[in-house]
């Protein structure tokens, strides 16, 4: 609750009576411009200033404020807003006393500002899940204060008298604060930088999972992608740190549309992406999907390519469905057995399907070979020459002869310093490039002049000099042919 400013200045009148009220105006300007511009409104200076002369405001009628209205220091605070986003408990360990803090946050917003909400201990953290609390939902929280949080703007804290009810859609704050449609942006609608947005989109690459180590070491999981506008003349880079895969469905295709609650709008960095605005979220950050979540069910697949283990125990493969669309399998190498070669078949129930990716786990796959289908493409269907090799993601398979002994170096990359081989290959239509990064360089590099060799699973991209040429990736495989 904010103190009525008319009041206090009344008050202030009272009790000092030498003091006029154009001193008082002269006053809350000094104030303001001793502390800093944008630290204070007019009603926090008059506070520091009360304190200054011994004069208290405990007395002075209260009213409910609005986020904007808040400032770092307020006490007894109440407001009435709607929930954007709800992050996950936290716990850890303070370094000096050893102590295990435990809180959790939930982001609101009314008409025209947004703020967090720090909720302490387990009396409080479990408040939430208790009353069932969702995006959108009409809160009031009362007895609360403000302080500054680590990045020096407001934040809310939740005190042990405090309390958080439900508010009737039927009262008058319902009306004036948007609802969650009201307030979702389209990727059109992104202009500017901004934080605790909504954005709306249909997903348009596949969505994809990789490790990280923030700051202080710490590992953690970032989920990746891009979401586009109904046209698809306009796409962002979206990436939510410190995701906890449990939010995210089973089934994540190309082409939904998701909802974003809880994100920031950042300006892109060129050599990640286009250079348009990117989107960031948090483990905070919710994920609305539109339609029902597909169960995952039994796949039968045709393996076209073994790639090596990626490091983390496991091993990705690149395979095709009855259709001849091309899936990356990312297998546990706890699943995969010798009899998982080039053309044999699979029946598997992935743990995640996103895009054309699959996923298959120890913990909540299943996995077995099968007898071949012969409706299945094979390999052989998916063989090129290399005059007829263009541009494109989808995966090449070649045979052809190495034409010069490979060349290994080491390249300055923007993730450290990586190896890269590359050699030249030849068959009776023309000669290409074949390049392998990383891992792949090392299969690059271990080819003689003359050997005859089947590379399968590269794709084909573009050379600074703007001719064709092969990539290994990491579900690509070479076999010898004698």
């Amino acid at each position: 609750m904010s103190v009525d400013f008319k009041k206090m200045v009344e008050l202030l009148l009272k009790q000092r009576p030498e003091i006029s009220a154009e001193q008082i105006r002269d006053m809350i300007d000094e104030k303001k411009r001793k502390v800093g511009a944008g630290y204070l409104t007019d009603q926090g200076a008059l506070f520091l200033i009360g304190a200054d002369l011994g004069i208290s405001f405990e007395s002075v009628p209260k009213l409910s404020s609005g986020i904007k209205e808040l400032y770092i220091g307020a006490k007894e605070v109440t407001i009435t807003a709607r929930i954007m986003s709800i992050y996950p408990i936290r716990r850890f360990i303070k370094k000096d006393t050893n102590e295990e803090i435990v809180n959790r946050t939930m982001t609101v917003y009314d008409k025209d500002s947004s703020i967090k909400i720090r909720l302490w201990d387990n009396n409080q953290i479990n408040i939430p899940d208790e009353m069932s609390l969702q995006p959108g939902d009409l809160i009031k929280v009362s007895r609360c204060y403000v302080k500054s949080g680590l990045d020096g703007k407001p934040i809310i804290s939740l005190g042990s008298n405090g309390s958080i009810e439900l508010v009737n859609n039927n009262d008058d704050d319902s009306n004036s604060i948007p609802t969650i449609d009201s307030m979702t942006l389209t990727v059109d609608d992104v202009k500017d930088p901004q934080e605790n947005v909504i954005i709306t989109g249909n997903v348009d690459s596949n969505p994809r999972i990789s490790d990280f180590n923030n700051i202080r070491g710490q590992a953690g999981k970032a989920l990746q992608m891009q979401i586009s506008n109904e046209a698809r003349t306009r796409s962002l880079r979206v990436i939510i740190w410190n995701i906890d895969e449990n939010r995210i469905p089973k089934i994540f295709n190309t082409g939904v549309n998701v909802r974003l609650l809880g994100v920031r709008i950042k300006p892109g960095n060129p050599q990640y992406g286009n250079g348009d605005f990117e989107i960031h979220g948090d483990e905070g950050t919710m994920l609305q999907f539109s339609g029902s979540e597909t169960d995952v069910e039994v796949t039968p697949l045709r393996i076209i390519s073994v790639g090596n283990e990626t490091g983390r125990g496991n091993i990705n493969c690149l395979t095709v469905d009855r259709a001849g669309r091309f899936l990356s399998a990312i297998v546990d190498s706890m699943l995969v057995t010798n009899e998982m070669t080039t053309d044999a078949m699979i029946e598997c129930v992935p743990s995640r399907i996103f895009g054309s990716s699959i996923i298959l786990s120890k913990e909540d796959s299943y996995i077995r070979l099968i007898d071949d289908d012969p409706s299945f493409p094979t390999s052989s269907k998916f063989e090129s020459k290399i005059k007829d090799i263009q541009l494109s993601e989808s995966p090449y398979v070649v045979e052809a002869i190495v034409l010069h002994t490979p060349n290994m170096t080491e390249v300055n990359t923007k993730s450290g310093i990586v190896p890269m081989s590359d050699t030249l290959l030849g068959d009776d239509t023309g000669e290409i490039r074949l390049v392998g990064w990383r891992e792949q360089s090392s299969h690059v590099h271990k080819l003689n002049v003359g050997d005859r060799i089947k590379v399968i699973g590269a794709t084909a991209n573009n050379r600074r000099e703007g001719n064709v040429e092969l990539t290994l990736k990491s579900y690509s495989s070479i076999i010898k042919i004698s």
